[in-house]
């Protein structure tokens, strides 16, 4: 028989049977139930004295039976029944109140999050026959008011309302204004969320650079919501009221999608998706996807899919066992590997695979390194926070064509070029991937094959948008990634891009408190400056004396091949 969901314990065997045979019944269209089954729930619902709850879908069938307390029950999940952007997720809930009370907090939140087809709570009187049937179903469309509407009471005998014309009406409106608010875009609509305790310009500077993201990932950012607390939730990150008020508020802005500022763990994804029926990503999810839109090379690719499927693999999550397959031959034991373990086997698998082939990309780098090195030609790598400029200095500088865009991450790809200085001396100028605060480990870890080429330049450029409020904290940010890259020894200058956007004395000042080149990378006389401390730089490197090797360990070492030729030569004695 069907399973009957909720507090069951302590029920008659009699009782559990009567609640699977609701199974077996049927809700004509028009409906909302048919008067009969309203009667027969509610008398079981007053013997047993808990609540009993159905869930029908709009063919009529009962997808679930539910059993509550005296004050409520909780819906399980629902399985395949799930609401897309626009549209209801197919099932209503028809459920008995002891008393013959109204729809409560409880039902209508459970109404709104669910984004159910009716929310139908059965009134009883003292003998437990239905007296009044209260409903409620979403409002669509973004209003100052209540997210849901109620009806008026109906009489036991009267629920032929047209039930499923009605849910279908609510729909298409629901549809309509989704489809409006996305027309002619195509994109998703988020909204964005940090839960924070740090204060509240760090915050909202952390949430200004996550709109910045979202719109490089081309999202439609539509709403942001802050929340300041003192300890973060450590199941939902925020509080069980507020995810609400934002499931809410996702439902009436048409969002189809939840952005995150902090990182969410997996048990934190699992809790959030559990009560709200749209997407949810996390700040490293979203950097992932932009690394993924703008992979341009074979290793590029490869390199996005290694960090995306180390990043997924503790965050697969088993549904049910329903696709589990059996051990075969004899002495099975039960079901053997779950469609979850399938799933995070393929993906270890996968990760031995990517990373073996960025293994061979690592030495065909080496290899060009090499014939690099024989040449003698020094490296100049342009590194940088995110749209600071970097690809539109390497154009100015070495009249290239690399991509350029006003948005963070438009190059993934690093490039490289030929730059003669005026002294007759030729570099190569590196262009590598932009940096970005708390960059994502697995993206560190990934990346290390283009990451290495840092390892080998002579000189560091760090460019900075002197422009951006930030650019202190940008600052701090690449550094620390440089110090974790252990390149901190590497020669560095930094260039204070975009000074065209600041006024001149700024930009002046500036430049001479941290030691810094100021330029418009977009202008090319400005650049003079620059190219001479650079050249001053790498002439310095290249006739800087090399280390002497030494002496004590040189001398050991051709003590011990004397002895040992000495021992060799030598007759033994008589």
């Amino acid at each position: 028989m069907k399973k009957i969901y909720g507090n069951t314990a302590g029920l008659k065997a009699g009782h559990i049977r009567r609640l699977e045979n609701l199974y077996r019944r049927r809700v004509p269209p028009e409906f909302l139930v048919t008067p009969e089954l309203a009667r027969d729930v509610s008398l079981l619902s007053h013997e047993i004295r808990r609540q009993i709850g159905l869930l029908v879908n709009r063919q009529g069938r009962i997808v679930s039976v539910v059993v509550g307390d005296t004050k409520k029950i909780v819906i399980p999940a629902t399985g395949d029944y799930h609401a897309a952007p626009g549209r209801l997720n197919g099932l209503r809930c028809v459920h008995t109140h002891l008393n013959n009370e109204p729809l409560n907090s409880d039902d209508l939140t459970d109404l709104s999050l669910l984004r159910l087809d009716l929310m139908a709570a059965i009134g009883q009187s003292a003998e437990g026959l239905p007296r009044e049937v209260h409903v409620a179903h979403v409002l669509p469309g973004p209003t100052e008011r209540l997210p849901y509407r109620l009806l008026p009471p109906l009489p036991p005998a009267a629920l032929d309302i047209d039930c499923l014309s009605t849910i279908q009406a609510i729909e298409a409106e629901l549809e309509r204004l989704s489809t409006g608010l996305t027309a002619g875009t195509g994109r998703d609509r988020a909204l964005l969320v940090s839960v924070s305790s740090d204060s509240r310009r760090r915050t909202q500077e952390s949430m200004a650079e996550l709109r910045e993201l979202a719109h490089s990932a081309g999202i439609e950012v539509i709403d942001s919501i802050i929340q300041h607390r003192e300890q973060v939730d450590h199941r939902f990150l925020l509080g069980t009221g507020k995810l609400q008020e934002l499931a809410i508020h996702a439902l009436q802005e048409a969002a189809t999608i939840i952005v995150f500022d902090q990182e969410l763990n997996p048990s934190q994804i699992r809790s959030i998706t559990d009560q709200i029926a749209l997407k949810v990503i996390d700040r490293t999810q979203l950097i992932l996807d932009i690394f993924a839109q703008r992979a341009r090379s074979r290793e590029g690719h490869l390199q996005v899919e290694l960090a995306q499927l180390k990043y997924m693999l503790p965050r697969l999550v088993g549904r049910n066992t329903a696709l589990s397959r059996l051990t075969g031959g004899i002495g099975g034991r039960g079901p053997g590997e779950s469609k979850l373990e399938i799933d995070r086997r393929r993906a270890r698998e996968r990760i031995q695979r990517l990373e073996a082939a960025l293994d061979e990309v690592r030495r065909h780098r080496r290899q060009l390194r090499a014939k690099r090195n024989k040449r003698g030609l020094p490296v100049i790598s342009i590194i940088g926070y995110t749209n600071a400029g970097k690809s539109t200095l390497l154009n100015t500088l070495t009249h290239s064509r690399v991509l350029a865009e006003s948005r963070l991450f438009a190059t993934l790809d690093p490039s490289s070029r030929r730059l003669r200085f005026p002294r007759d001396i030729e570099v190569i100028v590196t262009d590598t991937v932009g940096f970005i605060r708390d960059l994502p480990r697995d993206l560190m870890v990934a990346f290390r094959a283009t990451l290495e080429e840092l390892e080998s330049a002579d000189l560091l450029l760090h460019v900075i948008d002197v422009s951006n409020p930030r650019f202190e904290d940008q600052i701090r940010s690449v550094e620390t990634i440089i110090g974790d890259l252990h390149l901190e020894h590497k020669a560095s200058l930094r260039v204070f891009n975009k000074r065209d956007l600041v006024a001149p004395e700024v930009a002046d000042n500036l430049a001479r408190l941290h030691d810094a080149v100021a330029v418009s990378a977009v202008e090319a006389a400005t650049l003079l400056p620059l190219i001479e401390r650079m050249q001053a730089i790498i002439e310095e490197i290249q006739t800087r004396e090399p280390e002497p090797e030494p002496v004590a360990e040189k001398d050991s070492a051709e003590n011990t091949r004397a002895s040992r030729a000495t021992r060799t030569r030598d007759p033994a004695p008589p």
